[in-house]
């Protein structure tokens, strides 16, 4: 019993039929699920249809017959049993159906399940071998020249190398041309069916209904003409991505994409359903094997290529930044800049993934150490950082040769998107690349899913912990980098000017809303001759809306966000705390109902405020005071978190005492966001990291790569 339903099961999971859902019309419903099929290792073909009612796809298993056959008489010389011509058929339960339901084609799952194995080389297929619309209009342009099959078929692979077509395929295609089924219609086997709607095409159609294998590259372009349904809609609906294919979901429920600065619905995504997410797992499992055995150095040329598009469409990407986010274009760039470092860095993977060997460790044994990928990986990214955190984690993950699972934030997953559709046109294999979305259930998917082997996270505190707590008890390799409390020292012998100008930088940039913000300075010997001087500063700076050139911060992600960071402003007032600026207030001329919130700074600060405690993740400036270096280093060390602290000083003596001293993982001598290149490790420490590995470099690529340890035997012959 054990043995047969684990066989059942196999065969259900070996090819999962395409996600359900809703669409502009006929050819895309088609298409949908044709691409979904492939990487699944099915094709389909049209089994039924009614034009503008109903379409019925079934799986074609490559030229399969039915056994029909008819006797013939027993005394007669040809006694064999004969096959009756023109009976082919599918024999696969598979079907799915396609319904035109108040002016969209609705696909449900008839039967999706299939008898037979999946396709091991899908080139191999008879779909493979149809010809696109191009094509066929080429061989009736050189057919009318006189040119023979042999000749048109070297022509045809001149354009395209990979065309697997005999003669025999182009004589068939000039037989239909004679009998005049393809005359004035550029119609041809390719998945989309763009030109099926006319009538003149329908008994070409009855004869090549397979649906023609496409590249991954192909695969990931829309045309114009035939836009996929999710960016046809107002607002657009984010969609999946799922074995290669930008699936739109068919769940019901949604979340909006706000503009911060205008509340104008920018978007909305979809909470992606449990059979989609599965969907998401089998396209990734199923891609891994292909993918772990291309050599390391064809990887890296996809990396190459991504970061050549992503400059290439960098205005872009950073426009959609600041729609989503509300952070200002100069910070949106610096987003993308800082992604596209990690997808350089991951150009160079062949000598990170390099192990280690010694001869002869016992007599005639060699010892070598390797790193392997391992399998599927996935990646849950926060709001503050659109592009260049899911940079952190994709390229470095597919690169070492895993499968990605990724779920961008819902707040803002536009760049996300981008990004993806820029990795698909590089070159990276379906199902390599897979995107979710959602928000609680997703997260809970991802953490308890067995074929994930490993997750990285970065977000808050509570939701860290959370994530490595469910995720490690299954086993899991988890990398949490949550929440942060950067604190920076500033000695009296401190330039005024320098420092003044870094402390307003780091802690009122993009609007607070990032890890490294500098959120708390201590003054050693009092704060009262640098109070004026700051506030002025602070005061200086722009708010507005992030498009506008003139910004210097943007406003804050969402209404609750803002009521948030008002509240522990409030309560740092209550509790004693001086309010040297508010910027709780302010208002901005044309986009009245922004989440703005200009720079905030409380002097007088204690370490049992609530606002001290917390992470405030805004524009909020605390100051505090300390008698001495040594005081000042005890008040960083002893606060929950640790990713990153500063000593602004000319003292080197100072300098060293902090840096010898101070518990932080990221270390700052008169500079106030030490964040590191890639090639450096991004270590948070304390609170602040939950997790063995760290992000970038060897660290990063020991939390994909386990080390193997081999011993070799070397036999030793006798001259």
């Amino acid at each position: 019993m054990d043995i047969q339903h684990c066989t059942e099961l196999n065969e259900i999971m070996q090819m999962l039929p395409p996600p359900p859902g809703s669409f502009i019309d006929r050819e895309e419903l088609i298409q949908h699920v044709g691409d979904f099929a492939l990487s699944q290792g099915y094709v389909v073909t049209i089994k039924q249809s009614k034009k503008d009612k109903v379409v019925v796809l079934g799986c074609d298993r490559g030229g399969v017959y039915r056994n029909r056959c008819k006797l013939v008489d027993e005394s007669s010389a040809d006694h064999a049993r004969k096959r009756k011509t023109g009976s082919r058929l599918t024999n696969c339960p598979f079907e799915v159906v396609g319904k035109k339901e108040d002016g969209l084609w609705v696909l449900t799952i008839k039967n999706g399940k299939h008898n037979h194995e999946p396709i091991s080389d899908i080139s191999e297929h008879p779909s493979s071998r149809r010809f696109t619309e191009r094509e066929v209009l080429l061989i009736k342009d050189m057919t009318e020249a006189g040119l023979k099959p042999r000749q048109i078929l070297k022509r045809l692979r001149q354009n395209n190398p990979e065309l697997l077509s005999t003669p025999k395929h182009v004589y068939n295609v000039k037989a239909k041309l004679r009998q005049g089924n393809l005359t004035g219609i550029g119609m041809v086997m390719k998945v989309n069916y763009k030109s099926c709607v006319r009538e003149q095409s329908k008994s070409f159609l009855r004869n090549f209904k397979s649906l023609r294998v496409k590249s991954s590259v192909e695969n990931s372009h829309f045309s114009t003409a035939n836009e996929p349904s999710w960016r046809l809609r107002n607002p657009p609906r984010v969609p999946n991505l799922i074995g290669g294919r930008f699936v739109d979901s068919q769940s019901f429920a949604s979340i909006d994409v706000t503009d911060p600065a205008t509340q104008k619905v920018v978007s909305q995504v979809p909470l992606t359903t449990n059979e989609e997410f599965r969907a998401a797992i089998f396209a990734a499992k199923r891609a891994f094997p292909s993918w772990r055995d291309t050599p390391v150095t064809t990887r890296q040329r996809i990396m190459f290529k991504l970061q050549e598009l992503i400059r290439r469409d960098i205005d872009k990407i950073a426009a959609n930044i600041t729609t989503e986010h509300g952070k200002t274009l100069k910070d949106a760039y610096a987003d993308v800049n800082r992604g596209l470092e990690v997808v350089e860095h991951a150009c160079g993977m062949a000598t990170l993934q390099m192990g280690e060997f010694v001869s002869n460790v016992s007599n005639g044994i060699d010892t070598y150490s390797i790193r392997e990928p391992l399998g599927v990986c996935a990646g849950i990214c926060p709001f503050n950082f659109p592009a260049m955190i899911p940079l952190w984690m994709f390229p470095i993950a597919v690169t070492c040769g895993n499968t990605f699972i990724l779920k961008p934030s819902e707040k803002d997953p536009g760049a996300t998107m981008m990004l993806t559709e820029l990795a698909m046109e590089a070159g990276l294999p379906n199902g390599v690349l897979n995107i979710v979305h959602g928000t609680f259930d997703i997260i809970n998917a991802i953490c308890d899913d067995d074929d994930i082997k490993a997750v990285s996270f970065v977000g808050s505190n509570t939701d860290g912990m959370y994530i490595y707590a469910r995720a490690s008890a299954k086993g899991k390799r988890v990398q949490s980098n949550i929440g942060a409390k950067n604190h920076a020292i500033v000695m009296p012998d401190a330039s005024m000017d320098a420092t003044l100008n870094a402390v307003v930088s780091a802690g009122f940039g993009a609007a607070g809303q990032r890890c490294m913000a500098l959120s708390t300075v201590i003054f050693v010997g009092g704060s009262k001759s640098w109070e004026d001087k700051l506030v002025e500063r602070a005061k200086a700076l722009k708010v507005n809306a992030g498009i506008e050139p003139d910004a210097d911060l943007g406003p804050v992600i969402s209404k609750q966000v803002k009521e948030r960071i008002c509240r522990l402003i409030q309560a740092g007032v209550e509790s004693g705390a001086r309010l040297l600026l508010d910027g709780r207030n302010i208002e901005v001329p044309g986009y009245e109902h922004g989440n703005f919130i200009g720079p905030t700074i409380l002097s007088d600060m204690t370490t049992n405020m609530l606002c001290y405690k917390e992470e405030i993740f805004g524009p909020v400036l605390l100051c505090m005071q300390a008698d001495n270096l040594q005081e000042a280093i005890s008040i960083v060390n002893k606060n929950k978190y640790g990713i990153g602290a500063s000593i602004f000083t000319t003292s080197g003596v100072a300098a060293r005492k902090f840096q010898t001293e101070i518990e932080a993982g990221e270390v700052g001598i008169n500079i106030p966001v030490p964040d590191p290149l890639p090639f450096f490790s991004f270590t948070g420490s304390k609170a602040s990291f939950a997790g063995d590995l760290h992000l970038f470099e060897k660290g990063w690529s020991l939390f994909l790569y386990p080390n193997q340890n081999s011993d070799a035997t070397m036999e030793r012959f006798a001259k």
